[in-house]
């Protein structure tokens, strides 16, 4: 393996941890505080606002694991035992005979005075229908005790969650058909450049498809955010401030382009002008431009006008501040370990994001890593993390991001 170098000079380009920690904490100060109660079945991609405590015993009593035969493993000596009851689940028992044994299904309750269930396939049911057991058994086997899942007044989930379907399984499991989760963040998404139209126009001199617009707005709602399409930003100054002014019920204004340092780069300017700047300039590649500030006390976040850029900022850094603020703990995607299989020869200054796959247990990457090419992230399954001042040889280790962490 090839040893890391040391990090090159970044000047004035701020660390990825850096940015992401500060912004983290922006978004803790602001977190959303204003919930609703759903019903369960509506409850999808949002967050818990409040813990989750079990106001039951599951299992309430003890079932069995098995289908199979209830005893008392005292009453066993070897002798065939009488059948004197059959359990299904859903019914409630009568107490065990002494000395016999109940014929009992998976999840039905097992009777009082039973301390085991012997499976069927180890029992053989006599000609006068008696059970003869052909192993030996033990207290406790196949049965699922009272609380082995929870118990009253236990922890489930806590505040802060993101429920899913096996979360609401859960919940469902504890009779909940209502939860309290916090209200959705409203994020307005806006374009910027004189160069944009969206797909249907025909296409003028020097014109492009805005493809961030809808790369953004469709992320967002599958992160629960409520988005507010704010359209296209002309060149302009004036109008830029206009539009920004009038985004006033939003938790966050969320814009690609115009943020860096060129003479067209108007939101930036706005910014500047009659708001507050917290961050700008990372060291990260792509999409070093990504700028974070205030415009009349409302968040806002510009991002990378290049698709890549757009993506990968997006996913590592904007998600998470998004998700904080809606209070959930839990924000850092999945990295594992993974062989390269590519050499990557010259060190960088800035920590590089890879948009690559697997293949063969081997992160590959696309052949154009261009900030301008969306198609690299369409062929990819995941981001390869290649830090700052190191080079690769094929076979060296490499953190992976599988894309599917980061898109919900």
């Amino acid at each position: 393996m090839n040893p890391v170098g040391k990090p090159g000079k970044t000047g004035s380009l701020m660390p990825v941890e850096t940015a992401l920690a500060r912004l983290l904490e922006m978004a803790d100060a602001t977190r959303v505080l204003e919930r609703e109660r759903l019903p369960l079945a509506q409850v999808q991609g949002r967050v818990l606002a409040d813990d989750l405590l079990s106001t039951l015993d599951l299992p309430p009593w003890p079932n069995s694991a098995m289908d199979g035969y209830a005893l008392r493993t005292a009453d066993w000596t070897g002798e065939p035992l009488v059948v004197s009851q059959k359990i299904y689940a859903g019914q409630a028992p009568e107490p065990l005979k002494p000395g016999t044994c109940a014929r009992i299904f998976t999840g039905a309750p097992v009777p009082a005075g039973a301390d085991c269930v012997e499976m069927q396939e180890n029992a053989e049911v006599l000609a006068d229908e008696r059970v003869a057991f052909i192993e030996a058994i033990k207290p406790g086997q196949n049965i699922r005790p009272q609380g082995q899942e929870t118990t009253v007044g236990e922890l489930v989930l806590p505040a802060g969650t993101r429920l899913g379907p096996i979360e609401q399984g859960l919940a469902a499991s504890l009779g909940c058909a209502e939860l309290d989760v916090v209200r959705k963040v409203r994020v307005a998404v806006l374009s910027t450049g004189d160069e944009l139209i969206e797909p249907g126009q025909a296409l003028g001199p020097g014109q492009i498809y805005n493809s961030n617009r809808v790369l953004l707005c469709s992320w967002l709602q599958r992160l629960g955010c409520d988005v507010v399409d704010a359209g296209i930003l002309p060149d302009n100054l004036d109008t830029t401030r206009t539009r920004l002014g009038e985004l006033k019920n939003v938790d966050l204004i969320l814009s690609t382009g115009g943020v860096s340092v060129g003479e067209a780069d108007f939101l930036g300017i706005a910014l500047r002008e009659e708001g507050e700047l917290s961050l700008w300039k990372l060291a990260i590649k792509p999409g070093k431009p990504l700028t974070f500030g205030h415009f009349r006390g409302v968040p806002v976040i510009g991002l990378p006008g290049n698709p890549a850029s757009t993506l990968v900022t997006f996913a590592l850094l904007t998600r998470p501040y998004l998700l904080r603020r809606m209070g959930v703990t839990d924000i850092e995607p999945l990295k594992v370990q993974v062989p390269c299989g590519f050499d990557w020869p010259v060190a960088g200054n800035r920590r590089e994001y890879l948009r690559g796959r697997l293949e063969n247990g081997r992160a590959i990457i696309y052949k154009n890593q261009s900030s301008g090419v969306l198609r690299s992230a369409a062929w990819a399954d995941g981001l390869v993390e290649v830090l700052e001042g190191r080079t690769l040889v094929a076979g060296d280790s490499v953190s992976f991001i599988p894309l599917s962490e980061v898109l919900v």
